[in-house]
């Protein structure tokens, strides 16, 4: 079905190859799970087989690819796709109207596929994607994970043989991201679909896994195998096969419930439960959400909130996509309009409050760090933010700050020529220059491997020692897991649970590290805190 050759491409003017000496087959009917570190040449791979690579990146190709009998390098992009179907990293990268029925009709209005048929197959595939609801909607009014959900059933609605999707979960709470991935499983049943995927957060798709390549971008080709053949190989790998890892278990597991058969109640240790702070260890929050309320048309979005963010600390919010987390950020920042309730900031209201004075005190990263990202050059990035913020640039130090986030050596780039991972530091950057006393982030490990968040985990925690208050917005459990001092729960916009995370974790499985589910009622989090 899919063969790759002795395949090697280069970008224009690259110093190196982002593929190199490629050997890979994948049969027809295989769910691929595509891994690897940040710039390891995931993406790249992934673009080879409907021919974006290297139709429209240019840049040099050698060696053979064949998809479906079709080589993408001879083929357009366009006969590619109606075999290959894609979805990005950046779901609005793709998208070429406004509502949502007609983003996914788009595809077959150009096919010039008949009436009836083209009704019929839009139908389908916003069901399965539970779309219908939000047919009518804007697709700029949609969440992160709902854009995510349009994009899959854009690229479905043509029913490709193969289905390759740029880290498909990034954006979705657990529960969506395990309908997604049962689907995904169902598809490849019922129509033999071949399915490729690339992500970080293995411990979401280890467990539907049939073939794991592992790129190297130190080392030429690819690791290809079984899952659990590939893991003993690499040192990536989600909470349970550390554990493995540390312990011997053999053979490794996939899962929770694979791990569940190594664990015996009698060697597990006293508790070692993990101390965690509550509001009654904080004096004055640094921000203070009140009876908050937000409509958006007729819609309530936001209802009765009520939230503190205390100094020094990091708050957790998880829920559903379209629980209102983005909206609450945006609030609070003066981005969106709220009906009743109040914001303050620093002990003041941020009503009349100009947004730029208002993110003075306050950083905003949103999903999309696109969206911060304006000047030629990283440098210059943050030149424009004091200037504009009207600060003296003598007391402002923009070269320690990106030596202290790791990217100095990217000063002089174009900060959308980046990876995802330093864009978002570039951006987080663009948001700490002006040495606000809290940041908010929404969604920020997305497009994260296991390093690059594990330096944001440092980094966070070194600004919060430092008094700054951290809100953090995520579907991320294990990273939520591993930062929060305190979890909040969002659901149909009201806050339904605030506290300790191992409470508020247990209370939800959905928002369960792996760990709590193989050690419920432990106190344990994370792989660290385990002791056999």
């Amino acid at each position: 079905m899919i063969s790759f050759q002795s395949v090697t491409f280069s970008y224009p003017g690259a110093d190196r190859p982002a593929i190199q000496d490629v050997d890979l087959v994948i049969a027809e009917g295989m769910l691929a799970l595509v891994c690897g570190l940040s710039g390891s040449g995931k993406s790249t791979l992934l673009r080879c087989i409907n021919g974006l690579v290297p139709h429209f990146s240019g840049g040099t190709l050698r060696g053979a690819i064949r998809i479906a009998g079709l080589d993408p390098v001879q083929e357009s992009p366009n006969m590619m796709s109606r075999h290959v179907g894609f979805v990005f990293q950046d779901p609005e990268s793709q998208f070429v109207v406004d509502r949502v029925e007609d983003e996914i009709a788009f595809a077959l209005e150009n096919a010039a596929m008949p009436v009836d048929e083209m009704h019929t197959r839009v139908e389908v595939a916003m069901d399965m994607l539970k779309l219908t609801p939000l047919r009518n909607r804007s697709l700029d009014n949609l969440s992160g994970g709902e854009k995510q959900r349009v994009a899959l059933a854009s690229a479905l609605v043509l029913k490709p043989n193969i289905l390759v999707l740029d880290e498909p979960t990034s954006q979705l709470d657990a529960g969506s991201a395990d309908e997604l991935l049962q689907l995904l499983v169902q598809l490849k049943g019922e129509h033999n679909l071949t399915v490729i995927l690339a992500e970080h957060r293995l411990e979401r798709i280890l467990p539907y896994t049939d073939q794991m390549i592992y790129l190297d971008k130190s080392v030429p080709g690819v690791l290809s195998g079984r899952p659990r053949d590939i893991l003993s190989l690499i040192s990536l790998g989600p909470p349970v096969v550390k554990l493995a890892n540390r312990f011997g278990w053999e053979p490794k597991p996939l899962g929770v419930e694979e791990a569940k058969k190594f664990i015996s109640t009698s060697i597990i240790n006293p508790i070692k439960k993990v101390s965690f702070s509550s509001e009654s260890n904080y004096k004055q929050p640094y921000i203070q959400v009140s009876d908050l309320d937000i409509h958006i048309g007729t819609k309530q979005i936001l209802d009765g909130i009520n939230l503190n963010l205390f100094p020094g600390e990091i708050l957790v919010l998880m829920g559903p996509n379209g629980a209102g987390k983005s909206t609450l950020l945006r609030s609070i920042v003066g981005l969106q309009p709220i009906n009743s309730g109040s914001i303050s900031v620093a002990n003041q209201s941020i009503s009349g409050k100009h947004v730029s004075d208002i993110c003075q005190k306050v950083g905003y990263l949103p999903q999309d760090p696109n969206a911060l990202l304006f000047a030629e050059s990283v440098s210059e990035e943050l030149q424009i933010t004091i200037h504009n913020h009207h600060l003296n640039p003598d007391d402002m130090h923009p070269d320690e700050l990106l030596r202290f986030l790791g990217i100095s050596e990217k000063r002089d780039s174009y900060p959308r020529d980046l990876s995802v991972g330093e864009k978002q530091r570039v951006a987080l950057a663009a948001i700490t220059i002006t040495q606000p006393g809290a940041i908010i982030l929404d969604e920020p490990t997305r497009g994260l491997d296991y390093e690059a968040k594990q330096d944001l985990i440092t980094l966070l925690k070194i600004w919060c020692a430092e008094g700054m208050g951290v809100l953090l917005v995520t579907h991320d459990v294990e990273m939520a897991a591993a930062t929060a001092d305190r979890i909040a729960l969002i659901d149909q916009g009201r806050i339904t649970a605030v506290g300790d995370p191992v409470e508020v974790s247990a209370s939800s499985g959905l928002f369960s590290p792996q760990i709590t589910l193989l050690f419920p009622g432990s106190g344990w989090l994370t792989p660290e805190d385990v002791t056999l």
